[in-house]
Parts: structure tokens; C-alpha cells; sequence
């Protein structure tokens, strides 16, 4: 993810730390869980959709500070939610793992560029890696919310099925409005799974690059290590703008 202090990123120097307690815990699976923050003093936090916060995690021996997405809207107002995976031996994740609801947390932010504060003029696809689909829900809910939205469509790839966050919220939208599709992915798919097979790379290259010669979509891209700069230039190589394909690497 972005580096909160570096002006490249989005970032900021701006330090006000917030404190907030955990008012709730949604586990998704055994090493996937949400946690739900309130601001303490009460005040209201604002921010745009695809920020995120950095938490301030005082650990044995220092302070660390890890940033995390901000997985709930703006209209929701709070609880924000952040969503986080138990990571082996990360002293940080294991931290965040044991707390419990009523516990308190710093955090400072917003922070980032990776944002979307409106519905896009122009076909939008959105693209995420497993628990990356964290700042591109609140993307999705901010595009949907506008009647007059494009055609806009979201791929998420995930190990298992129990790593498709949000997939029936995401099926429930699809539903609703026949401008919204949802086209989930697994590495491991189940017998019987219906749905896309295999990652990202190359269902986009057939679906984007090699299936028609349109370059007028925008796309939002978020994942984890470099699949997310190999997709980035996959677009950008085959004549979609540079300025067209939004993207955050965590």
C-alpha cells in the first residue's frame, strides 16, 4: 500500500492522531477479519472512496505504523471498517488479531490517491486481488449510487471461494442494476464452480486487449506485489491512456 508520508502516494505530514474503539469484529474466515472503529471524541471523519488510515500499533518493543484501506463508504459514516488478513509471523497483523471489541486504537488520515469521489463517464473496470477488493467496495457503492452510471464491471480473484469478500453484496448489486457485473475468479476453484478460473493476467488481456480494439475504458487495479505493475503495463503497452488505469500496489 502507499506510504502515508510520501507526497508521491497521495500522502501527507498533516499527523492529527485519532482515537477510536472497536465496536465490532466480523471474522470472514480463520485469518480474515474486519474490524469495525468509532471515533472516540465522536466527531465525524471524512474521506473519499479508495482512502485509507494508518494505524499506530504499539508493539513490545516500538511503535509501528501499518496502513490499512478503509473498506466502508463515506455514506455509511461509522463505524468505519477495515479489513485485514492474519499474516505468519507479522507482528502487526497478530496484534490487530488479538483485540477485542471495546479495545482502543490511534490511527491517523486519510490518506491516498487511489480514489474515486464520482461515478465515471466512461466504461469502468475494476480489478482486485483477494482481500485488495477492500478500497474498491467503497468505489463500486459511490459509482452505483449514481443512476446515470456507465457500464462498469468488477473482477476479483482469490485463492478460495471463502477469499471473495463481499460476494454477495456484490451479486445482490449485479441483480439490481444490468449496468453493474460481478465476474469472480478463483486459483482454486471447487468442482462445480461455474465462475472465471485462474488469475487475473490473462482473462484481462483476452477480455481488454486482444477481445476488441476499444481504449476508452478507465480501469482501477488493486492488489498485492508485482501482478499489479505487469497489469498496469499490460493496459498502458496496448494504447489505453496512462492517466486510464488507476492502480495500488500493496
Amino acid at each position: 500500500m502507499s506510504d502515508p508520508l510520501n507526497p508521491e502516494t497521495g500522502g501527507s505530514t498533516r499527523r492529527t492522531v485519532h482515537s477510536a474503539s472497536i465496536e465490532r469484529i466480523f471474522n470472514h474466515s480463520a485469518d480474515t477479519r474486519s474490524l469495525f472503529l468509532r471515533l472516540a471524541d465522536g466527531s465525524n471523519f471524512a474521506f473519499i472512496p479508495g482512502q485509507f488510515i494508518s494505524l499506530e500499533l504499539p508493539l513490545k518493543d516500538e511503535v509501528r505504523v501499518r496502513p490499512y484501506s478503509i473498506a466502508s463508504s463515506p455514506e455509511d459514516g461509522q463505524p468505519l471498517e477495515i479489513c485485514l488478513n492474519l499474516v505468519p509471523g507479522g507482528a502487526g497483523s497478530h496484534y490487530l488479531f488479538g483485540l477485542s471489541v471495546g479495545d482502543r486504537i490511534g490511527f491517523t488520515g486519510p490518506f491516498g490517491r487511489f480514489t474515486l469521489d464520482r461515478a465515471p463517464e466512461v466504461e469502468t473496470i475494476f480489478i482486485a486481488d483477494a482481500i485488495a477488493i477492500a478500497p474498491i467496495r467503497p468505489m463500486i457503492r459511490r459509482a452505483l449510487a449514481d443512476q446515470h452510471h456507465p457500464a462498469l464491471r468488477l473482477h476479483h480473484a482469490a485463492r478460495t471461494e471463502e477469499g471473495l469478500l463481499y460476494r454477495r453484496e456484490f451479486e445482490a448489486c449485479a441483480t439490481r442494476d444490468s449496468r453493474f457485473s460481478f465476474e469472480p475468479a478463483l486459483i482454486e476453484p471447487p468442482s462445480g464452480w461455474t465462475g472465471g478460473r485462474g488469475g487475473l493476467i490473462d482473462h484481462v488481456e483476452r477480455r481488454y486487449v486482444t477481445g476488441d480494439e476499444n481504449r476508452n475504458r478507465r480501469f482501477y487495479i488493486c492488489g498485492v506485489g508485482k501482478p499489479v505493475f505487469d497489469l498496469r503495463d499490460l493496459l498502458r503497452g496496448t494504447g489505453y491512456e496512462r492517466r486510464a488505469v488507476r492502480y495500488e500496489r500493496w
